[in-house]
């Protein structure tokens, strides 16, 4: 049975891989070194960090490289976002009685601001922050708090994570919520593969709060159903946003389907959420299958339905975190733009469509 929880923090309860790539990026910049994709970024980066710079800029002191990405990092640290059902999995513990603790390579200036930020302050019995190597810590936790090595967990983002485990002799879950892939994370050979912290939570319910030992058993979920589309306004161009998230390439905002809500609904409140703009003239399109795209920032299997709509209101756009920018453009002009694949898929069905109606 499963009685403790120690939490990694980065890329496991908050998202602040956006903040983290650009940071590295700095100091490579600052050395130097070609930067890195956000793809490349999370199949190179590896804790402890210092065999990361070892490998792009071995002569550079460990000091300049901290004073180099502090001097970024400090700026973004607090805007960084709770991770899906991490606050529903912390009230699950909490009403399980389940002690949580943090071991994490963040330094503690910083998770105090994140935790705050996110409501996340009260939910932990104690937190190991700025630990480089967290295999030299995990046994004094155990220890320190006579936590036995059965009914104690680890749950990270990264393969560093899984090796802490298994250095402490515990179990381990490893989330694809962070920064390394699915494929990374199975070499790893962790106690539990899962999408998020609810299929974590939905393997202890089901096994009666215990964790099944075996190869990496995986715990992912089903398919994600997600809405997008393309927006006209009323001079006929369309919009088209750039987002970390899909490689810095151009796409259509979009989200996730919520339980037991209509597509066009999840359409017209998405829509809202990432651009301000109220949408009209809403017509189905296509639909895609997008499964472990390596244009998207970790492995996911999303199907997509894309629409066309209108809107009157171009001029009130506020986009959101997820997005960093836009523009308005006519059909083909978009494909000169460097899109991900469903967008360039779901332009070019448009105009063979438009084609095909002209000769009509």
């Amino acid at each position: 049975m499963i009685r403790n929880i120690i939490f990694d923090w980065s890329g496991t309860l908050v998202d602040d891989l956006p903040g983290v790539w650009k940071a590295t990026n700095h100091v490579l910049e600052q050395a130097g070194v070609q930067t890195l994709t956000l793809n490349e970024f999370r199949s190179e980066f590896e804790l402890p960090f210092t065999k990361f710079y070892d490998r792009f800029i071995p002569d550079t002191p460990l000091s300049q490289l901290e004073k180099w990405f502090h001097g970024y990092f400090e700026q973004v640290s607090g805007d960084v976002n709770a991770l899906p059902n991490t606050i529903e999995f912390l009230e699950f513990c909490k009403q399980k009685n389940i002690r949580c603790f943090i071991l994490s390579t963040v330094k503690a200036e910083y998770f105090l601001t994140q935790a705050k930020n996110t409501k996340m302050e009260m939910f932990f019995e104690k937190t190991y922050l700025g630990i480089w190597d967290k295999r030299e810590k995990i046994r004094d936790i155990l220890t320190d708090n006579n936590l036995s090595q059965e009914e104690t967990i680890y749950v990270g983002d990264m393969q560093h994570d899984v090796d802490t485990a298994h250095h402490g002799g515990i179990h381990s879950c490893a989330l694809l919520t962070g920064y390394n892939t699915f494929d990374q994370l199975k070499k790893s050979k962790p106690t539990l593969i899962t999408e998020d912290l609810s299929g974590l939570k939905n393997v202890l319910e089901t096994n009666q709060m215990s964790i099944t030992t075996g190869n990496s058993q995986q715990a992912l979920p089903a398919p994600i159903a997600t809405v997008g589309a393309l927006i006209y306004n009323s001079q006929n161009q369309i919009l088209m946003i750039k987002t970390d998230k899909w490689s810095g390439k151009w796409g259509i905002p979009g989200g996730k389907i919520e339980y037991g809500e209509a597509s066009e609904s999840a359409l017209r409140r998405e829509i809202a959420e990432e651009t301000n703009l109220t949408i009209s003239n809403i017509k189905f399109v296509l639909s895609q299958d997008s499964i472990q795209s390596d244009e998207f920032f970790k492995p996911a299997h999303f199907i997509l339905l894309n629409y066309t709509c209108t809107t009157t209101e171009e001029s009130n756009i506020e986009l959101n975190e997820e997005a960093q920018e836009y523009c308005w453009t006519n059909e083909k002009e978009a494909l000169q733009l460097e899109l991900n694949k469903p967008t360039r898929v779901l332009i070019e069905t448009i105009l063979s469509q438009e084609a095909i109606s002209a000769h009509e």
